[in-house]
């Protein structure tokens, strides 16, 4: 994308989720931006590709930030030239306050005031640059403007799945939270299943490693990740059997809802873990708290993801 020679003061997000989701949101800004989530925007210094997370729904890169609409007019109007041919389009967000939402034409006239004194080509149906103008609290924003693209809804639609698999978005929330930044971090997943985090890492560029240890997976693991243009190492191995040191694992107990396994098998898990990651997310549907520190984890961060009746714990643990 052609841009100007501005660069962004902040980044601005809006969020989208759905009620059962608000915790895991609220988790994965906590992790992506050292930030509490309180409504469905939030302001940061922290840049980050909007169809990273699954709940980010749009993300204003802010050149101008005014408490007026005069004073923001007059700041695009100082704009350099642009090299590219560009729209501009004002937007509202989920749960905007009153003062601050525009109705459609305010919208509209709004956009069309600013497109007015952009120094460029205005191209309507294929641009190549999009600006956004929304308000916040009073104060209006206004910079580059980008949709997140919805890889996961894409990865929903793997050739081999498990009916107790973790649904995608939620893998992918996982693995940010996991993962928030992966230059020089590398991450397991010692209990990969079908490879549905496998998935969501390796779409993000994360240095991820697979294994289970049943065969019966290896070959829908390797067809998913094939089916999306993915690679990775995917192993057959006891995750007892794991020698090398990560920095982090993601692990769903895989056993919990297909049979029962004991408190010490439980620990035994947990032991390799500690053995091999310096920092674990672990989903889990029972209470494991004890089980995690007596394998000498502590939790620094959670949270809960109902579904119906059926509640997952989402832990984080060093």
């Amino acid at each position: 994308m052609s841009q100007t020679s501005l660069v962004p003061n902040s980044y601005l997000y809006m969020f989208n989720y759905a009620e059962e989701e608000q915790n895991l949101c609220q988790l994965e800004v906590r992790s992506l931006f050292h930030s509490h989530l309180q409504t469905f925007v939030l302001e940061s210094s922290i840049n980050i590709d909007p169809s990273k997370s699954p709940f980010i729904k749009e993300r204003i890169e802010v050149l101008f930030k005014c408490n007026s609409l005069e004073d923001l007019l007059i700041k695009v109007r100082e704009m350099p030239s642009l090299k590219g041919t560009f729209k501009a389009i004002g937007i509202n967000y989920r749960g905007i306050e009153l003062l601050d939402k525009m109705e459609f034409q305010e919208r509209k006239e709004i956009a069309r005031q600013v497109a007015c004194l952009i120094p460029g080509v205005a191209n309507l149906h294929h641009p190549e640059i999009v600006f956004a103008i929304t308000k916040v609290k009073g104060v209006w924003f206004f910079g580059y403007y980008s949709e997140n693209q919805g890889m996961w809804l894409i990865h929903q639609q793997k050739p081999h799945n498990y009916s107790t698999a973790l649904p995608t978005r939620v893998a992918r929330a996982i693995v940010n939270i996991a993962v928030p930044e992966i230059k020089d971090v590398n991450a397991i997943d010692p209990c990969c299943g079908i490879g549905t985090v496998l998935v969501e890492a390796l779409s993000m560029g994360v240095d991820i490693t697979g294994s289970d240890y049943n065969p019966l997976v290896m070959k829908g693991i390797r067809g998913n990740l094939s089916h999306f243009g993915l690679s990775g190492p995917v192993f057959l191995r006891d995750m007892r059997d794991i020698t090398e040191m990560y920095d982090v694992a993601i692990i769903d107990m895989p056993y919990n809802l297909c049979s029962v396994v004991s408190d010490k098998e439980k620990l035994e898990m947990l032991q390799c873990a500690r053995r091999f990651a310096k920092k674990m997310v672990i989903v889990t549907t029972e209470d494991i708290d004890e089980i995690l520190s007596e394998a000498g984890f502590k939790i620094v961060d959670r949270c809960e993801v109902p579904k119906g009746k059926f509640i997952r714990q989402i832990i984080v643990c060093y």
